[in-house]
């Protein structure tokens, strides 16, 4: 008995589907462990290597060391350190692997950074001269960027990244022990599209500081308006979980930077066009603006690594480093001056060239990708469709296309047989003339317009005996001009035309 029920298990349709597709996934699974594992820093093809030699640099975060002798930035993927005073740049990283957001420990024997190197980003640390290199998170899909140390630099907050239905997700501010783990979540992220980011900790380590999208509902939307408010600063008091907004407000608020001394708050505000740095009395709430030298802050874009590259206060909490305009630029607060820090980097970069393939511009033939509407005729001797914004018709088993008509005043759409494959109907659309119902010979020819007034026409029909033919009208769809969108519905018209159309419901 028992053999029989397993005979007739087997020949269930879906049993042996499943079986099937069991089978194949163990054979994907076994080829997927026996194919080489992907290495960033070695990626397989050819690869050279080219000089690079630049005093500038695009979106560098910086920081100051903890002893206000040096400065560490990013630039092109790998990670720099001058002195204060600036002048030729120590590389601590190299390679194909991306590094990024470099930040001091407390203690300055350290640098926490963001690295793909081991396949996707995520928090490592070093020593400050750049060797010993350890991986701190190991998160193969919510990756992790923009690290901060606890005062006592035993813990590391890195934002960690969300995505739903939608690619632009959201973070949430996690905690990590130096040495690794799960991670702790400090923050959590109020939808799963409204960003936030840049999580800073205040010198006692209270309080953990954040920006914030703040827009109003749960979807990320292109254009807004920065002259409100898009991204405030958030700050999480750690002995109460509470969580308060710090400053926003007309202009937004992002990038928060504590000073040393626990006084002050150096944020970005986007003032009419431009990306102004600012300052705030932590206590009195005070707020003023610094310099409004800035690169464009990304407030109305998707900024999953910081709104605004990192900067930092020196020691003595009289000045801010940051990089605008291509420098390193150090601001100092009473004189309201800033001056460039000059730096200068000699070093080689791995390239491969780029993957290109001849593309003819205008060929006298080429293979369309996609045929719409396409309908055999009733007899099935002929395949009808439109491409490319006409209407074809094809002899079938192995006919050569051909224009049905051979007009190029106006596009054609939504083709359909007659009952007897006699005739065509069609629509055509023309942005200034607008759109018509027509019927064509299926022998081909010009198109004859039945309807009397121009509008948004889609799906026309024949009627069974061919005499008549049903449509639907509809209005603008915000794409095209609302003009003669006004009488929507479906609509019944003599084949032949001669007559006004009659509308059979307006649904």
């Amino acid at each position: 008995m028992k053999t029989l029920v397993v005979l007739a298990l087997l020949c269930l349709p879906g049993f042996v589907e499943a079986a099937a597709t069991d089978s194949t996934a163990a054979k994907a699974k076994e080829k997927e462990k026996d194919a080489p594992k992907w290495d960033v820093a070695n990626p397989p093809g050819p690869w050279h290597d080219i000089a690079l030699e630049v005093s500038e640099g695009t979106w560098m975060s910086v920081d100051v060391s903890p002893k206000g002798d040096a400065i560490v930035f990013d630039l092109l993927g790998d990670l720099y350190e001058i002195p204060m005073a600036g002048g030729e740049a120590k590389a601590l990283t190299s390679g194909i692997a991306w590094d990024e957001q470099p930040r001091y420990s407390p203690d300055g024997s350290h640098i926490a950074f963001t690295s793909d190197r081991a396949g996707g980003d995520n928090i490592w640390i070093m020593k400050r001269d750049g060797t010993d290199p350890k991986q701190v998170t190991k998160e193969k899909f919510r990756l992790l960027n923009s690290p901060d140390w606890t005062p006592d630099g035993e813990y590391i907050v890195a934002r960690k990244h969300f995505t739903s239905t939608r690619s632009a997700g959201a973070g949430e501010m996690w905690l990590y022990h130096r040495s690794g783990g799960e991670g702790v979540q400090m923050t959590k992220r109020s939808n799963d599209q409204k960003d936030a980011g840049e999580p800073t900790f205040s010198p006692d380590g209270r309080y953990l500081y954040y920006s914030q999208d703040v827009t109003p509902g749960s979807t990320f939307q292109y254009n807004k308006d920065p002259n409100t408010q898009i991204y405030a600063i958030q700050r999480l008091d750690r002995d109460t979980g509470e969580t308060q907004v710090f400053t926003g407000g007309a202009g937004g608020a992002i990038r928060p930077t504590p000073s040393p001394d626990g006084q002050w708050l150096a944020f970005i505000r986007r003032v009419r066009g431009k990306s102004v740095l600012h300052r705030t009395n932590v206590l009195s709430g005070i707020e003023e603006p610094l310099f409004d030298g800035l690169d464009r802050d990304l407030q109305e874009t998707w900024a999953i690594h910081g709104v605004y590259p990192g900067m930092a206060w020196t020691p003595d909490s009289k000045a801010i480093v940051f990089w605008a305009g291509g420098k390193i630029q150090r601001f100092d607060v009473a004189s309201r001056q800033a001056k460039s820090i000059p730096f200068h980097i000699r070093d080689t970069r791995k390239i491969r060239d780029a993957l290109r393939f001849p593309v003819a511009v205008a060929p006298e033939t080429f293979h369309t990708k996609m045929l719409r509407w396409v309908q055999v005729s009733p007899r099935g001797d002929r395949v009808l469709y439109q491409a490319l914004g006409y209407v074809y018709v094809r002899d079938l088993p192995n006919g050569t296309p051909r224009r049905l008509t051979k007009q190029k005043e106006h596009f054609e759409f939504y083709p359909t047989w007659s009952r007897d494959g006699q005739s065509i109907a069609y629509v055509s659309w023309d942005d200034e003339k607008f759109g018509a119902v027509r019927v064509a010979s299926a022998r081909g020819g010009d198109g004859r317009v039945v309807t009397q007034n121009p509008g948004h026409y889609v799906e026309p029909v024949f009627t069974p005996d061919g005499s008549h033919i049903v449509y639907r009208a509809t209005s603008d769809g915000f794409l095209t001009s609302p003009a003669w969108g006004r009488e929507t519905g479906i609509f019944v018209v003599p084949a032949r035309g001669g007559a006004a159309p009659v509308r059979v419901t307006r649904k």
